[in-house]
């Protein structure tokens, strides 16, 4: 087992634990004991399904379609180029219609990944810009940085999901008990699930860190043997997230899963980079702009 493999098996256990604790602690305070108890039956479920199927919760919710070789000829010819470059198993390709031009990368390990890009990514960028986005987003597969990614995206929004069922709950009076005791309880639950959905943010913070981003840039590059494009690629696709924003033609982006993009999907409709899980592009460009040609 590599240090990567390692720290990310870590980080998996350590919010599979946090999303147990969680959501017990909020069956707890709404229900007691017995309510405390259906929560960790539910937790138990989640952490079994977000380890075997977050990815494909996640392809879903973009509604990304996986498309063959016959469909996609010039994207699988530079996926397979690339898989071979970095000695890993071919991934599953995926297409998603999107006006705002990104890609990501999911799958539990190697042999289960695939790889995702919008249909406006494909139209922005040259033959090897693209090249040097897959080549990164293969990167993260090879680091498995991946799964942690994927399940930190299904749990925050769980998390979040739960805060705000609980929330609406407490307005009309669904939980809480009948006895002297019952408002008490309400209003300390309530309280508390107003804090679930920043907690979900500092957990995806502590899982997913910036440093992930500047070793896919590099590992991208080495296995692309062009820095400067993937650089380029960078710098073309900040500008375009930004333009799809000012148009207002941004599509259904979930926050929870802003993380997994290259770039950070909702530029400049965040509170700014001190909860950004992306270092700033100009400091990507910079020190892939540092590095020597490696052409193969």
């Amino acid at each position: 087992m590599n240090i990567y493999t390692l720290k990310n098996t870590i980080k998996t256990t350590l919010l599979l634990s946090a999303l147990t604790v969680l959501l017990m602690l909020i069956g707890f305070l709404y229900g007691g004991q017995g309510t405390m108890m259906i929560a960790f039956v539910f937790a138990i479920v989640m952490n079994v399904g977000s380890y075997w199927f977050s990815d494909k919760i996640v392809l879903k919710m973009y509604k990304a379609k996986e498309v063959t070789r016959s469909q996609a000829p010039e994207l699988h010819q530079i996926v397979i180029n690339l898989a071979k470059r970095a000695n890993l198993p071919m991934p599953k390709v995926y297409i998603m219609d999107s006006p705002v031009p990104n890609a990501f990368a999911t799958g539990r390990n190697p042999s289960h990944a695939a790889v995702a890009v919008t249909t406006s990514i494909m139209n922005l960028l040259s033959h090897d810009e693209l090249e040097g986005v897959l080549a990164h987003e293969l990167a993260h597969v090879k680091n498995r940085d991946t799964l942690i990614s994927t399940i930190a995206a299904t749990l925050a929004g769980v998390i979040m999901m739960v805060a705000s069922m609980a929330r609406w709950a407490a307005i009309f009076g669904g939980f809480g008990g009948r006895d002297s005791n019952g408002g008490g309880s309400q209003i300390i639950g309530l309280i508390f699930t107003a804090f679930v959905a920043p907690l979900a943010a500092v957990l995806i913070q502590m899982a997913i860190s910036r440093s992930r981003e500047y070793g896919a840039d590099r590992g991208g590059a080495e296995i692309s043997g062009n820095p400067k494009a993937l650089a380029s690629a960078l710098g073309r696709l900040e500008s375009g997230v930004a333009a799809a924003h000012q148009s207002g033609r941004v599509g259904n982006i979930n926050p929870s899963t802003a993380h997994m993009f290259i770039v950070n999907p909702l530029k400049g409709m965040t509170l700014g980079s001190l909860f950004s899980t992306h270092p700033p592009i100009p400091k990507r460009v910079e020190r892939l702009n540092s590095m020597n040609d490696i052409r193969r």
